[in-house]
């Protein structure tokens, strides 16, 4: 492999961590209330955990297996999103309702 592809490897990994890394800071920043946050919070801790996850198992499983894992994975992240988008709107609504 030659030093191109490998500093384009780790400029892409790099940035995509730092992408990472933003979204959660802007996520956690832009909650409006303390339930919100907390439930921000434990959101992206369990979503960072789970993307771990999921890549030591694409390094350690063996080769057919490691294509298994895109379909709950493909199945999984939209409904986390969808079901995670729906509780954080309803905590902002009863927050707000509270106030």
């Amino acid at each position: 492999m030659d030093s191109g592809i490998i500093v384009a490897v780790a400029a892409g990994c790099l940035t995509g961590l730092a992408g990472g890394i933003l979204g959660t800071w802007a996520s956690i920043r832009n909650t409006k209330g303390p339930r919100e946050r907390a439930f921000m919070i434990r959101a992206c801790a369990v979503t960072w955990i789970a993307g771990l996850v999921f890549l030591a198992l694409m390094f350690l499983l063996p080769m057919p297996w490691r294509y298994l894992l895109w379909i709950p994975y493909g199945i999984l992240l939209p409904l986390c999103i969808i079901t995670g988008n729906r509780r954080q709107q309803r905590i902002r609504r009863e927050e707000t309702d509270g106030a």
